[in-house]
Order: C-alpha cells, then structure tokens, then sequence
C-alpha cells in the first residue's frame, strides 16, 4: 500500500486541539455550525487547512479521504482545476459589485436548462434563505400561513420550519430551538416522511396549508430514499388542496441527477429549493419555479426579498464552471463508483457481523447501525448512534473523515477513483471488527 493511503502515523492532533482552544475564545463552541463540533461522536473536530481531489489534510498534516466534501458542494471534488482556474480570473476582475452581472444570468439558465420544472429562478446566498423565501411565495400566491412539512426534514434554521427537524437539531436531540415564537411554530403541521396518510389527514385539516415543503430524497436524517409513489402521490394530493409544494433539493439537486431528484423520480414541485452544487463551494442558493410564482417577488411584485451578496460573481463563476463538469458521463461514474461504495461496505458489514445497513441513493449515503433498514425519522431516531461514534473514531483513525454525525450523509464526488474506494472499504472492515 502507497504512502498515499497511510493511517495517521502518530494520531497527531495537537494544532486542531490548540485551534480549538482558541477558535472558543471568539466563537460560540469554537465552530460556526453545530455539527462541525463532534459532539455527537466525541473528541475535538480537526481544523481542516487543504483539499485537492478526494483528500483533505488537517492543521497537523494528517492526510484524510474525504466522504464529506464540504457537506456535498465539491461534487467534482476538492480544488477542481477548471474551478479555481475560473474562480481565480473572475476574483481579478473584482469581488463583488451589488450590481448585475452576466455570470449570474449564465447560473440561472444552467439551472432553468437542467429542471423542467423551473422556469425562473432567483439567486441567494444559503439553503436557509432559499427555504425561507420559498416559503414566503407560496404563502403571497395562496392567501393562506400554514406549512406542512416531514418530520426529520431540514430546512434550514429559520424559525417557521425548526419543528422536529433533522440533521444538527436532531443529533443533539433538540427538535426544537430557543427563540423560536410559539405562535410561529403553531403554523407549521409536521407529518411523517413515506407515509402518505398523516399528509393526506393534514392536508384536510384547518386551516387550509399554503404549502408542502420536504426534500424529495431525504439526507438530513441519514439518506432516506422515498418509497415509490410517494413523490407523485404529495404533488396530487397537495395539488388537490389547493397547496403548492415546494421541493428542498439543496442536497439533491444536481447531486442525484442534472435534474436532481425531480428528474430521477420524474415528479414535478410548484418551487424547488437549490444549494450547495449550484455554488460549487461558494455560497450560492436559488429558489425557483413556475415564471408565474416567481414573479410574485419584488421589484416587480408584492412578495419582498434581497440580498446585498445574492448572485455574488465569484460564487457564480464556481456554480456555473461545477455545472459544466456535469455531463451525462459524470452521473454514470458516480452512480459506479457510489454503487462499488456500498457493496463494499455491505460485504463489510456481513464479514464483522455487525448490526448496520448502508442506505443509497447515487452518490448519496449512508451506514446506519443497529437496524436493518430506515425510511423515516422514527426509524432513524432507533439506531445507535453510540456505536456509530466508535466507528467515526475509528475511520478517522484509518484515514477517512466521515460526517460526524449517523444522521448526516455521505458524499462520494467524481475524484473519489477506484483505490479511494478500496481504501474507504479496507477502512470500514478494520473499524467494523475493532
């Protein structure tokens, strides 16, 4: 076995731990958002100073294969030469402008090319506000406040939709926020992911929804794939409600597909939530949808919305130059290499005789433990995240910087090749019989 693929030699973490010590003097925890903070699988997280393709190095030169990747922008992987390349012209013409610029109209028709179901599309700056605003149009086209969304769904921290939310609020078993009015979250109704019944008893309830709002393939807790028809069935019965749905595709989209899930699942949203991909590891979101909805924003209509950095150039010229990279033989190479992942990790798992699964959908997934299958947040909320934590621990040991979290997904980008794969394997087998 290369260098290239050694286990940490000496277990080295001291800079991370001295960074942390003093990260905490001026930051919250010491970290910027709560998972980042290992608190869920124990230890001090490692500060990270270097990426390129599938690896990533820490401040103590640990070298790592990363199943993270940024929390799954870095599709094409670490410092992608046509990226930085393209990054690096833009940033020399100037960082920002608050004005109009081509790059964000070369965006916004990658986009509107790539779903069907857009056909404009505003620019912002995070998930969170791509939600949020989403949120805002359906509830100015309808006349109507009440959400419904599915329980172990994240979108984002905005105070209407952190009702038994997924991801961080999950791992650290606070459904809820402090600071979020009651009267705020009495306008959010909360059903069960893959059940079509609790939304069809919702939709009848008063009052009336203005919109249905979940991510068609679920990655907030653990990877959950929708159950066939499932898709298809909340856009009838929405529809039949008269509410508007809205599709949170900032992990799915262009991850699982060009057309992200819509196109994989061949299912149609009013407005679809975008992120992550479309800023190429820049901070760039979208909301967008039907030219009808989407022209009910300001300045042309009552619904308000801005943003000071939205359709940052720089952030722009990444999102566009990832897109590029995304041709049809980039989504096979991930579906092969996502698939070699999981079998992998499968076989793995039989060979130690662990208690785990490996859920997939693409290059999205996860190894739960202590069940045999997860297709909703009830399920997930039974697996054992202790055992979990003893596997994080131990991969990172062998080289592999997973999420630190059962709940998070894992993201497999196009610089993960073959030896990568086999080496994450080799990895998951020595952690799994420890």
């Amino acid at each position: 076995m290369s260098a290239r693929f050694s286990i940490l030699r000496h277990n080295l973490h001291d800079t991370s731990t001295k960074l942390l010590t003093r990260a905490a003097s001026v930051i919250p925890a010491g970290v910027n958002s709560p998972v980042r903070a290992w608190g869920a699988v124990g230890g001090d997280p490692r500060f990270l100073v270097r990426g390129r393709g599938a690896f990533v190095w820490d401040a103590d030169g640990n070298e790592l294969i990363d199943l993270v990747c940024a929390w799954g922008p870095l599709i094409a992987g670490h410092a992608h030469p046509d990226v930085v390349q393209a990054v690096s012209n833009a940033a020399r013409k100037g960082t920002g402008f608050g004005a109009p610029t081509p790059v964000e109209i070369e965006l916004a028709e990658a986009i509107v090319a790539a779903f069907a179901s857009i056909e404009k599309v505003r620019l912002v700056t995070s998930g969170t506000e791509a939600t949020m605003t989403a949120m805002r149009i359906a509830r100015g086209a309808t006349g109507r406040s009440r959400v419904i969304k599915f329980n172990g769904c994240y979108h984002g921290h905005h105070d209407s939709l952190l009702v038994k939310a997924g991801s961080g609020a999950a791992t650290f078993g606070v459904p809820d926020s402090a600071g979020v009015p009651a009267a705020i979250s009495e306008l959010t109704s909360v059903v069960e992911y893959n059940d079509i019944e609790s939304l069809r008893a919702s939709l009848a309830a008063d009052p009336p929804p203005a919109a249905v709002i979940l991510e068609p393939v679920a990655a907030n807790m653990g990877v959950v794939s929708p159950a066939p028809g499932f898709l298809k069935a909340v856009v009838e019965l929405s529809h039949a409600a008269g509410a508007l749905v809205l599709f949170d595709e900032v992990i799915s989209g262009f991850r699982v597909a060009l057309g992200g899930a819509q196109e994989l699942y061949d299912v149609q949203a009013d407005l679809t939530c975008l992120g992550k991909i479309v800023g190429g590891g820049l901070p760039v979101a979208a909301v967008g949808g039907r030219a009808d909805l989407m022209d009910l924003l300001a300045p042309i209509g009552p619904v308000y919305q801005a943003g000071t950095l939205s359709g940052n150039p720089i952030a722009c010229t990444a999102g566009r130059e990832t897109i590029r990279l995304l041709d049809k033989r980039a989504y096979e190479t991930l579906e092969m290499r996502g698939a070699a992942l999981e079998s992998g990790l499968t076989s793995a798992i039989r060979a130690a005789g662990a208690d785990a699964c490996v859920q997939r959908v693409g290059s999205l997934l996860t190894l739960f433990f202590g069940v045999e299958s997860v297709s909703n947040f009830g399920e997930a909320s039974r697996t054992n995240t202790e055992a979990f934590a003893s596997f994080f621990r131990a991969m990172i040991e062998n080289g592999v910087y997973l999420p630190p979290s059962q709940y998070e997904a894992w993201f497999v980008s196009l610089a993960h090749g073959d030896a990568e794969i086999e080496r994450i394997v080799d990895a998951a087998a020595r952690s799994l019989g420890a």
